[in-house]
């Protein structure tokens, strides 16, 4: 609580010599002691855990107590005291950024969740009405095809009527959902629905379960593009946000969560710091006179970043600027035969 967090520090305060605060960085549990006692004046230092995991392993004795760690982590920082990095604040930017950004990947994997679950369900009323239409999401997260099988859940609610009275209502459901209408379309769903095999019949019980599928998917959908919306605004404010948003691959969705993982860039004092952080950078594997000329990334930063740069490398790849310096260097890397 706050005034035991007073306690603490006033206590430390009050001790004679340099006072240091050492903690491991695990997750985000220790953020709010190390930004309170760090208000407080005294010097904190946040620790990668893997660093304190692989220090002082001297004994054949596995004992994981508090006090035990908390000794480990003391001799740690005695031995390493001219190298501690001081604890710096993340700013309510940043800080918020990166909350949305896990609650948009925790929803993110939601609405995935959701969707193949309504497309299970579509398969035994109406195959393959999610491959109808490619239209993007809207701003509000709806689809087109999510939209459609709320209206015609079943083969038989297209089927079930002539060509004729299915194409005008399939027209006034694009003008009553603003989507644009096309005859061909509408000729090419109606034969396509007259071959769909359905194994759940038409009734009220399947009617009401479908819908009530797409209305759960429809509410998760809103809340990604909403969390998508907060984060291009809080990221339009970084000043590095000119400069990640003009990167190819990068777009409204990519751009805040590569600055959302990443942080304060001026906090890496070289560029093998932020590779480091990532957990692409490169292990060694050698012994005597064998190495390894080919080593796996050390991933031990945040899977997240990875997974962000992945998806930005991906776009790359696939838009293919000839003139950008990455893209040169990733084709000429598998000119030579590399993946």
């Amino acid at each position: 609580t706050g005034s035991e967090l007073k306690e603490l520090a006033d206590y430390l305060k009050s001790l004679d010599g340099e006072t240091r605060v050492i903690m491991e960085h695990t997750g985000r549990y220790y953020e709010p002691v190390a930004q309170y006692l760090h208000d407080a004046g005294l010097y904190v230092s946040a620790v990668n855990p893997k660093l304190i995991k692989d220090y002082g392993n001297n004994s054949l004795r596995k004992v994981k107590t508090d006090k035990a760690d908390s000794r480990k982590i003391a001799k740690y920082g005695l031995d390493n005291w001219g190298e501690l990095r001081q604890y710096v604040s993340m700013d309510t930017i940043r800080y918020q950024l990166k909350t949305l950004n896990r609650q948009h990947a925790l929803y993110s994997k939601m609405k995935t969740s959701m969707k193949n679950n309504l497309i299970a369900l579509l398969d035994q009323t109406y195959p393959g009405v999610n491959a109808l239409f490619g239209s993007p999401a809207r701003e509000d997260g709806t689809q087109k095809w999510v939209d459609f099988a709320a209206s015609f859940w079943h083969a038989d609610c297209v089927r079930g009527m002539s060509q004729a009275a299915f194409t005008e209502r399939y027209r006034k459901w694009c003008k009553r959902n603003r989507y644009n209408f096309s005859g061909d379309k509408a000729a090419e769903i109606y034969t396509g629905a007259k071959d769909q095999i359905a194994m759940i019949p038409k009734d009220d019980l399947t009617k009401r379960l479908i819908r009530q599928t797409i209305d759960s998917l429809n509410t998760v959908s809103k809340t990604v593009e909403q969390l998508k919306s907060e984060m291009l605004k809080l990221a339009s404010q970084l000043p590095e946000s000119p400069i990640v948003m003009e990167m190819h691959g990068v777009g409204d969705s990519l751009g805040p969560q590569l600055m959302a993982e990443i942080g304060d860039v001026t906090r890496f004092i070289h560029r093998s710091s932020i590779t480091a952080f990532a957990g692409v950078d490169p292990g060694a594997n050698q012994s005597g006179e064998r190495e390894a000329k080919s080593v796996r990334t050390s991933k031990s930063g945040p899977p997240e970043l990875r997974r962000t740069l992945f998806l930005v490398m991906d776009g790359l790849l696939k838009s293919m600027p000839q003139d950008d310096p990455v893209y040169q260097f990733m084709d000429k890397k598998r000119a030579e035969g590399k993946p």
